[in-house]
């Protein structure tokens, strides 16, 4: 058994409180979007700090992402909405569509082409898209179903990979059963956060994301800052996708105990996390 201990956040205290007074055990269907794009030393991630407001992970550095809608899998169902990926499942698609649908609200960016084109969607053609839809879908009046089916977009669900299946640990009082996905960032589009769920975004390699947590320049909770480390392995979005796709995906369910050496979560080592127990500060 490795031990190894994360980066000191401000969650993490709180995480001890939380999951010593216990809580609901359902949880809720959410994905998440690492979006890619190569510099000249490496590779780098887009990321969002969350809203001081919002009840779940609130300040905290975190990749694009959010639960799942209905119509997600309403969309899921419709196969001339999804490009073909592999995955049949309904409910599994539904995931990648949340996924891509979060992007979009987040950050703007829209993984989606026109019907039988090979690239993805201009910034030219996305800016009158975002334009009309964007602030309506992340107040809810509108639906992503409606953007897609009126503007005639085919959602890029195969330009996008499982990178890693995470579930909340019991006790929490929200838990969320959350795919993480990889996707390489289109060219052109600029991606932005929009200032409600999200109030800042920078781009940033895994390394610099880490190192920040470390000094206190960022808080970040430990299924981002071990993803970060996985990541911070790779040098190239080609590269991260190779080794992804050659990888198998262990889910992760994060249990707490307690010892004489304090109080550790444990994740199962085969997950490839540079560890199976992480201390929890205090």
């Amino acid at each position: 058994m490795t031990t190894s201990t994360s980066p000191n956040t401000s969650h993490d205290a709180a995480l001890l409180k939380t999951l010593e007074g216990g809580g609901p055990s359902r949880f809720r269907k959410a994905a998440t979007v690492v979006l890619l794009r190569d510099r000249t030393d490496g590779v780098e991630a887009f990321m969002v700090v969350r809203h001081h407001q919002i009840d779940f992970a609130s300040g905290a550095l975190v990749f694009p992402g959010g639960s799942l809608d209905k119509a997600d899998e309403a969309i899921a169902a419709n196969a001339d909405l999804c490009a073909p990926c592999g995955v049949s499942d309904v409910e599994l698609l539904a995931f990648r569509i949340a996924a891509i649908r979060e992007a979009f609200e987040e950050c703007g960016v829209l993984l989606a082409r026109r019907p039988g084109a090979a690239n993805l969607l201009p910034a030219a053609e996305l800016a009158p898209i975002e334009q009309k839809w964007r602030a309506g879908l992340n107040d809810g009046s509108l639906s992503f179903l409606d953007l897609l089916t009126q503007e005639g977009l085919v959602l890029a669900t195969d330009a996008m990979i499982p990178y890693a299946h995470w579930i909340t640990p019991e006790g929490m009082p929200k838990r969320f059963d959350t795919w993480f996905f990889l996707a390489v960032a289109p060219d052109d589009q600029l991606a932005l956060h929009d200032g409600h769920e999200a109030v800042d975004s920078v781009w940033l390699t895994a390394q610099e994301a880490l190192d920040g947590a470390a000094s206190g320049k960022y808080t970040v909770i430990f299924p981002t800052e071990r993803n970060l480390f996985k990541m911070a392995q790779f040098r190239s979005a080609d590269e991260a996708f190779a080794a992804t796709r050659a990888d198998n995906i262990v889910t992760v369910l994060p249990v707490l105990k307690k010892s004489d050496e304090g109080v550790h979560l444990h994740i199962p080592e085969e997950a490839g996390y540079g560890g199976s127990r992480f201390k929890v500060k205090a």
